[in-house]
């Protein structure tokens, strides 16, 4: 947590994981209160994990997000209802064509009230049925976060008409807006 001038705290992290990292990325950037998106790694047993070690799933990293936010704009809460909006928790080490660890749903506590928040939500979209299959996603204390290189910082910003982009991408950042109006930036 981050302390404001007035000596309050307000400004938190999410660490997330749920498929390629410039998905989440593209959608948390546009949410009110988020104050940053770094695309990078985290869960695997390597130091400074390259892209390359990562995608060929020697590292056991997943691809995740670490988003810092103002708590008192937009809760963990919040942030958990988007994510499990916009990527389909319910697969096994895979989002559509992506395929491997490095792609699995997960979120990264990095305090006990996130830890119960990730279990509370959990259990009520599994209570609720509104998938199939069983949720997936694996809850677990953060240990360590390594930003992913330059070029995929805000990939989907400055590469948007890339095919993956369009395809991928794309409509993930359209399901968002359509349905978090409320809370998307002016």
């Amino acid at each position: 947590m981050v302390t404001d001038m007035n000596g309050q705290q307000s400004h938190e992290v999410a660490t997330l994981g749920g498929g390629c990292f410039w998905c989440l990325e593209a959608v948390y950037e546009l949410l009110n209160g988020v104050e940053s998106v770094v695309s990078g790694y985290a869960g695997g047993h390597v130091a400074n994990p390259s892209y390359r070690a990562v995608c060929n799933g020697s590292t056991g990293h997943a691809e995740v997000v670490q988003i810092t936010y103002d708590s008192t704009v937009i809760t963990f809460d919040d942030l958990l209802d988007v994510f499990f909006t916009i990527h389909d928790p319910t697969t096994l080490n895979r989002q559509g064509n992506d395929v491997g660890t490095q792609y699995r749903s997960a979120i990264f506590t990095h305090n006990p009230a996130q830890q119960a928040t990730a279990a509370r939500k959990i259990a009520e979209l599994e209570a609720a049925g509104l998938w199939p299959n069983a949720i997936v996603t694996q809850v677990e204390p953060l240990d360590v976060f390594y930003p992913a290189e330059d070029y995929h910082q805000e990939y989907y910003q400055n590469n948007k008409w890339q095919p993956y982009c369009q395809v991928v991408v794309r409509p993930k950042v359209a399901k968002a807006r359509k349905h978090f109006v409320e809370k998307l930036k002016a």
